[in-house]
């Protein structure tokens, strides 16, 4: 696993590096300034060789890359040979040092531009905009949005990826078309795409299918359909368009566990009728004819744990909580951590029984908060991620819509970069290199179309951050290129050494906040 991972982190990063470097490298050339080393990485050079002027490496830390140039450094400007001095970066005009500074981040807008372009010319396949869980007191429930709705149009205009509403930016969502249960359904929304997508991510696509169990463990499939199954409706869809006025009639359907090719097989000729009445919400109905949401089932039990302790088994079924019924696993961790007492109460479905359990939790350090833990994994089943292929764009369209994309996103970048520094985001939300490799996984592992859109994403970022005026980054140096032009001379040694140390600090300082969020978000 962690072999995979290093080798996808490598794999997104890698092309990163490479094209700000070579942007620098190319613009150096054209200039005339020699290259003397061309490294992918940092620290020992691991591979190596040389053609012409330049040495080609690549180094063992991949963070990053380097191109050295001959007489780059400003405080050594003198000792450069009057002969060589043609071919020196530090001897070149201001607008020569400008454009091969600028190459770096430049060619990272390029390259994010040429993924766009990309993507859209031959098709994207992206998962579909499904909105997760989302509670009745939500902004989301308010404004007529459900559980599991999958995004189709925003504003009558047709949407593929979150690119397409993040893109809205300020500008007002009026209308959003989502497709519900089989049909589509248009809801007035009147939130800005900002304010939406901040909403939107707080509830992940984890729609339980509609699977329940009885107190002897046994599986049943739910369904609001006679003699048949709908896997594209999830239990959290069936539970919000629960109207308590109206009599419901659902089929729990016994799923045939010992077929392994087909998991979900239903028994159709075992098939019974629940008719609910008078029931406020289809958790309590199912409760009250005996039946629970499956993953309340203990698919494992840690080694040592609290549970383990006590005697709780894989399958069990977890009911209520010090007396309290509980209708999900979030809902029996929230449960948990609310709790003042040292020990909890779970009552069990166990075999047909209910039995009772006294347990007390350990206590673990999680994301710098005390977590209350028992030990047990969820024997939740979910429904798979779906996907959305989008048709191919013809050239001029691919082409002009990648500029806006690409536009878009420097634009979208800087506000996120701003609200950092005046504190509407915390600087926790910072990911290092943990959190980028992370991510990098787990697109890689969603779709090619997603790794690729996320790259040219974090393309971008590169290329904005290496433009901030800060000594030691390309934006450092056209900052001492600004000054040289408005004195109307260089910048002295002695400003120049201290901006440099300042730079490197607040570079050190960034770099060691950013993985020292990754430390605590990730162990």
């Amino acid at each position: 696993m962690f072999l995979e991972r290093f080798g996808i982190f490598i794999l997104f990063l890698g092309p990163l590096v490479f094209f700000h470097e070579l942007g620098h490298f190319l613009f150096a050339r054209l200039f005339g300034v020699r290259v003397e080393t061309f490294s992918i990485g940092f620290g020992p050079k691991i591979l190596k060789f040389k053609k012409g002027d330049t040495e080609y490496a690549i180094s063992l830390i991949p963070l990053g890359g380097y191109v050295k140039m001959f007489g780059d450094d400003p405080l050594n400007k003198d000792a450069v040979p009057e002969d060589q001095r043609q071919y020196s970066f530090t001897h070149k005009g201001k607008w020569a040092r400008f454009w091969i500074v600028m190459g770096g981040p430049l060619a990272n807008f390029i390259m994010a531009y040429v993924i766009f372009f990309s993507l859209l010319a031959t098709g994207e396949r992206m998962p579909e905009l499904k909105i997760g869980v989302i509670p009745s007191e939500s902004t989301f429930y308010s404004r007529g949005l459900k559980s599991g709705d999958v995004i189709k149009k925003v504003n009558g205009k047709d949407v593929f990826n979150p690119t397409d509403i993040i893109f809205e930016g300020e500008d007002l969502i009026k209308t959003m078309s989502v497709e519900r249960l089989g049909r589509e359904v248009k809801v007035t929304l009147n939130l800005t795409g900002k304010d939406f997508f901040e909403e939107f991510t707080k509830y992940p696509p984890t729609l339980r299918q509609p699977i329940v169990v009885n107190k002897k463990g046994e599986q049943f499939a739910l369904s609001n359909k006679k003699g048949s199954v709908d896997w594209d409706s999830s239990y959290d869809q069936l539970r919000q368009t629960w109207n308590p006025q109206e009599p419901i009639f659902l089929y729990p359907l016994k799923i045939v566990q010992e077929d392994q090719l087909d998991p979900f097989k239903v028994d159709l000729t075992k098939e019974t009728t629940l008719t609910l009445t008078a029931y406020e919400d289809l958790n309590k109905a199912l409760s009250e004819n005996g039946y629970r949401t499956a993953d309340l089932t203990i698919h494992s039990i840690q080694a040592q744990s609290a549970a383990m302790e006590v005697g709780l088994k894989k399958d069990d079924v977890i009911t209520a909580i010090n007396d309290q019924p509980v209708y999900s696993f979030e809902e029996l961790k929230s449960s948990l951590q609310a709790t003042e007492e040292p020990s909890v109460k779970l009552d069990i479905w166990r075999e047909g029984k209910i039995t009772n359990f006294t347990v007390t939790p350990k206590i673990q350090n999680r994301d710098g908060q005390a977590r209350k833990l028992i030990g047990v994994k969820s024997g939740g089943i979910f429904q798979p991620l779906k996907f959305v292929e989008t048709k191919p764009k013809g050239f001029v369209d691919a082409f002009l819509i990648s500029f806006s994309r690409t536009w878009d996103t420097v634009v979208k970048t800087i506000e996120g970069f701003k609200k950092l520094i005046i504190g509407e985001v915390s600087f926790k939300t910072i990911g290092g290199p943990l959190a980028i490799g992370k991510v990098a996984s787990d697109s890689f592992n969603t779709s090619f179309s997603y790794f690729f859109q996320l790259m040219a994403l974090i393309s971008v970022n590169l290329g904005v951050i290496n433009l901030f005026p800060i000594p030691v980054l390309d934006g450092g140096h056209i900052m001492f290129i600004i000054l040289e032009i408005l004195n109307r001379g260089p910048v002295s040694r002695r400003k120049m050494e201290i901006a440099q140390q300042v730079g490197l600090s607040i570079l050190l300082m960034l770099m060691v906040g950013a993985i020292f969020n990754d430390f605590n978000r990730f162990f």
